[in-house]
């Protein structure tokens, strides 16, 4: 969120109380296995450390800052924090499991959407969650991106804004897939959501959500 420091307990709640329909999060693995939320592979641009997570203990992880006193949160704590929708992104494809077994553990199906650029991510989630609902995240993508959803049996596209042509929005919705564009930050960007029909977008700036409803 480009409010609050990104991908913080903050941010989330903040996200909540703001109205978002759904809440977007990213997920790499601890050295010890816990499932850390945090966009980079490494902790160098959002924290006062140096390093990839997976390098650092979960316990490591907590001593750092994510920007302004704020610690780096797991996944389990962003669902007990806020009560919205997640979308939960795959980063690092090794989360692809421990995501699985939280999601089935806690009972949390109904609530979190799966995504990620990693399409084996989203077969093996496929394996071992069937009635999952998840999204293929592109950014550099043809028209082939509407087989690869399929070949994983997603039912969504996350689509880099730049790229994304009504050509492709027409398929993908013929095919039984739902788009959603990224990042949306201006006006601008909002005409061309809805002159492509896409089916929503995600924002880093709540107040987007005046003009549309949109995700975090």
């Amino acid at each position: 969120m480009g409010v609050e420091p990104e991908n913080t307990l903050r941010s989330f709640v903040r996200a909540e109380h703001e109205g978002m329909d759904v809440i977007e999060l990213d997920l790499h693995l601890s050295k010890d296995g816990a499932l850390v939320v945090m966009h980079d592979a490494d902790v160098d641009r959002t924290t006062d450390g140096k390093g990839p997570i997976s390098d650092f203990t979960l316990a490591e992880l907590r001593e750092l800052d994510a920007g302004e006193g704020e610690r780096i949160p797991v996944f389990e704590e962003v669902v007990d924090a806020v009560k919205a929708p997640l979308q939960a992104e795959i980063k690092d494809t090794a989360a692809a499991r421990a995501l699985a077994e939280v999601l089935a553990g806690r009972d949390l199906l109904d609530r979190v959407d799966v995504l990620s650029f990693h399409d084996e991510a989203l077969a093996e989630i496929r394996t071992l969650l069937p009635t999952a609902r998840t999204a293929l995240v592109a950014s550099r993508y043809g028209l082939d991106v509407i087989d690869r959803a399929h070949a994983v049996d997603a039912g969504m596209l996350v689509l880099n804004i730049r790229r994304v042509t009504l050509e492709l929005v027409e398929r993908a919705h013929a095919a039984g897939l739902r788009v959603i564009g990224w990042t949306v930050n201006t006006p601008d960007q909002l005409k061309l959501v809805r002159g492509l029909r896409l089916d929503g977008a995600t924002t880093d700036f709540p107040e987007i959500r005046r003009a549309a409803r949109f995700t975090a």
